[in-house]
């Protein structure tokens, strides 16, 4: 059966970056680069390698950097053509496909990530749609987990969401799915809830930054009353979903890289330097000397 196309995706950027401050004070986390591109860039480019031709950024006042970053820089693009600098040109140039449109939403008030995809209802209207975490930056030697997710669609029609195992004493910082094996890596969930305590959690597989939704959470948003935190959240919607169809969770191929951590932003740039086509093999060179230097301190 042809399921209906995936064109959209919801990008969540509203939040203020507490974690990193004083980093964020001023400049959005999403913009954190991550070896020589922003958190943000990674999380499109894997949108639009899913088939997304319509970007959908949930915004708060304090992010036009943001928007800055994917609109045209007439005068930066004419000073690298006038320079002969091509390739930087080309980088510039192609950060946002010509097919593809951004569209930016103000969130006034932060009410959760659930109250944040119901701002983006106007835009996305009756249609499947992602909604991508840029926190959440996912390397794949395959596919990436929001291909991975769409052929689930693909063959179910339902929403998809992205999970991984987490340890147990970490489930409290995640939305925790009750599984029913539905295939390879894949399970349609029976109850999911946010983060519960260790000993209560039904499983250790914990929903992380990659959604894809159909359009009737919207009508369970609506009805979603503020839950954890006092905000609106999407796992509670989710919920509410499952009574009226089976939602799926794929358990994707890929490493999770939690940049809303430093530790995690850290563990991000070493490894996707070390992968960096110019810089891998010098990065590579300097890690080992200094691991080198230290193992001799360590051993005096």
């Amino acid at each position: 059966m042809k399921h209906m196309k995936i064109r959209k995706a919801v990008l969540p950027v509203a939040g203020l970056g507490t974690r990193f401050l004083p980093a964020t004070k001023a400049s959005p986390k999403e913009m954190l680069p991550v070896v020589d591109k922003p958190l943000i860039q990674y999380a499109v480019e894997e949108a639009v390698q899913a088939g997304a031709e319509v970007l959908v950024f949930i915004t708060s006042r304090t992010k036009r950097a943001i928007s800055d970053h994917f609109d045209r820089a007439y005068e930066l693009e004419t000073e690298l053509s006038l320079r002969g600098r091509k390739h930087e040109l080309e980088l510039v140039q192609g950060i946002v496909p010509e097919h593809v449109t951004c569209v930016y939403i103000r969130q006034a008030e932060a009410l959760g990530l659930g109250h944040a995809v119901l701002c983006a209802e106007p835009v996305v209207g009756n249609e499947p749609f992602y909604v991508v975490l840029a926190d959440d930056l996912i390397a794949s030697d395959t596919q990436s987990p929001l291909l991975q997710m769409k052929a689930v669609y693909e063959q179910y029609g339902n929403s998809v969401v992205g999970v991984e195992r987490v340890a147990r004493e970490e489930t409290s910082h995640y939305g925790i799915i009750t599984p029913e094996p539905a295939g390879d890596r894949l399970y349609r969930i029976k109850h999911i809830v946010e983060k519960p305590k260790p000993k209560d959690a039904p499983s250790t597989l914990g929903v992380v930054g990659r959604y894809l939704l159909t359009p009737e959470i919207f009508e369970t948003l609506h009805e979603t009353r503020k839950g954890a935190g006092g905000e609106i959240q999407l796992t509670d919607a989710i919920q509410s979903l499952l009574d009226r169809q089976n939602v799926y969770a794929c358990e994707y191929a890929g490493v999770r890289y939690d940049c809303g951590s430093k530790l995690g932003y850290l563990k991000a740039t070493v490894e996707y330097g070390l992968k960096h086509t110019e810089l891998g093999d010098s990065f590579r060179s300097y890690l080992e000397r200094i691991g080198g230097e230290l193992s001799q301190m360590n051993n005096k």
